[in-house]
């Protein structure tokens, strides 16, 4: 199973670029000690994120569009303690998530508080929503130390069980996470599948291929080409189902396993769409050796991920959430472009030539790296 986020808190660069060019969160250079102080209490304070995501849960936005403009009558629809009730929403109209008074029924959403709306095509409740798998995942945080004293994920220690395993016993937790990758999927993926070439290709096996939305873009995109999706029992039942609702279960077989078995089809293509980043380096190792595996000679391995783009203003900030997010979670990380390279080569393999082949960045800050086998060297004649 992979994580795909191509909206939201997790995965929208589109969301870090500021009208200066200024990466968030930066403070300007004219700041005084003070301001800088007040910064640092703003970024340091644990209280503000979760009055945010205690608001995204009750749905106080859309209850206060809904006409429960008082905290009284937020309270009777939440069924939450109106005193402490009113206390939240004091914090929400300093931070400026609310406006007006929550006691004369003038209390309403700011632009920003707006985004809280559960019909806002940003999707900002469900990502921030207590109960949905990410907000749910993000209260492992509080391990974070551990986790950056052992570089193990918090989140087995919090829930115990790791997060793929709890998604998988928690029904809610998988309909909410993929509900939050789907967001945008056809779009994010459309742009992958058309710019790589698939005439020379017979066969895909999509490794980890999810509920099957990048097969579908290569379906329109190249139309000849057949494969074979392997997955989980849960998203491989949602990858049917795609497949089927599109005409296309004749050209696309779906598989229930682990990508850490050895893979059940051999293919000229090979594809890992944002799997490598869950893992440690160890575990995405194990995945790139059961690839090389499936390799038909002369074939390719195809890596679409995310980039951290060093030195990228514009990037880093969602580059860096995303990266911590994968070590609390999952023990896994965001790689550089020269970490998956090295990354391969261990498992045998070398990038393909550049030029149309090899790598290149796409939009949703995707990366699409090529690989093929490494040629196994000639032995001289002093071996022979």
């Amino acid at each position: 199973m992979s994580t795909t986020p191509p909206a939201g808190p997790a995965g929208r660069t589109s969301e870090t670029e500021r009208a200066d060019g200024t990466v968030p969160f930066a403070p300007p250079p004219d700041l005084t000690d003070q301001d800088l102080d007040v910064l640092l209490k703003q970024l340091g304070n644990l209280v503000t994120p979760m009055a945010v995501r205690v608001a995204a849960t009750l749905r106080l936005v859309d209850h206060l569009r809904d006409g429960a403009t008082t905290v009284a009558l937020l309270a009777a629809r939440t069924g939450t303690h109106a005193p402490t009730l009113a206390r939240l929403v004091r914090h929400l109209v300093v931070t400026g998530v609310l406006e007006g008074d929550g006691e004369d029924g003038t209390l309403r959403p700011t632009r920003l508080g707006l985004l809280l709306a559960d019909d806002h095509p940003a999707q900002q409740r469900a990502w921030l929503d207590l109960h949905g798998a990410i907000a749910h995942a993000d209260l492992a945080f509080a391990g974070l130390l551990d986790a950056v004293r052992t570089g193990r994920p918090a989140y087995q220690g919090r829930y115990g069980r790791p997060f793929w395993e709890d998604l998988s016993a928690k029904q809610e937790l998988a309909d909410s996470f993929d509900a939050l990758m789907s967001c945008d999927e056809d779009l994010a993926y459309d742009a992958p599948a058309a710019s790589l070439d698939w005439t020379a290709t017979r066969h895909v096996l999509d490794v980890g291929g999810g509920n099957g939305a990048l097969l579908a873009a290569v379906a329109r995109t190249a139309p000849e080409v057949r494969g074979t999706l392997v997955e989980l029992p849960g998203p491989a039942a949602q990858a049917r189902r795609r497949f089927a609702e599109a005409g296309l279960d004749d050209r696309f077989a779906v598989v229930d396993g682990s990508f850490f078995d050895p893979l059940p089809a051999i293919a000229d293509t090979v594809v890992l769409s944002f799997v490598l980043l869950n893992w440690s380096d160890e575990d995405a190792l194990v995945v790139l050796r059961r690839c090389v595996e499936a390799l038909e000679p002369g074939g390719r391995l195809v890596v679409l991920d995310r980039a951290d783009r060093a030195g990228d203003g514009s990037d880093r900030f969602f580059s860096t959430l995303l990266d911590l997010r994968m070590l609390v979670f999952m023990g896994g990380r965001v790689r550089t472009r020269d970490e998956v390279i090295r990354l391969a080569a261990d498992a045998g393999l070398v990038l393909a030539a550049e030029g149309g082949s090899g790598s290149r960045t796409l939009p949703f800050g995707f990366s699409i790296l090529e690989f093929v086998l490494a040629p196994v060297p000639t032995p001289s004649a002093k071996e022979k």
